[in-house]
């Protein structure tokens, strides 16, 4: 996958109000479905929908604890990320 490919991705994840929301509240310690629906105000199957985006992107990892799974957000994928968007959006001439 091309650079370009990769930078397209990675905006086309982020292009989503929701999504961005769910990494900012991601970003102080893990959560579950529930309590990410409920911080969003919205149904728990709309995080599902949401999460399963992020987890194929590899912006978030899942945890099994109990009956519940908790997600957390995978720091080197988006350390990755920020690297690329930034040599995407770099003004500079390299």
């Amino acid at each position: 996958m091309s650079e370009t490919d990769k930078a397209a991705r990675i905006f086309k994840v982020l292009s989503v109000e929701t999504r961005l929301r769910m990494i900012e509240l991601l970003k102080d310690r893990s959560l579950c479905v529930n309590a990410l629906a409920r911080a969003l105000s919205i149904t728990p199957a709309a995080v599902s929908q949401h999460l399963r985006v992020l987890r194929d992107a590899e912006i978030v990892t899942a945890e099994k604890r109990g009956y519940f799974v908790h997600y957390r957000l995978n720091e080197m994928t988006l350390a990755e990320w920020k690297k690329l968007a930034d040599s995407v959006l770099n003004l500079e001439r390299r």
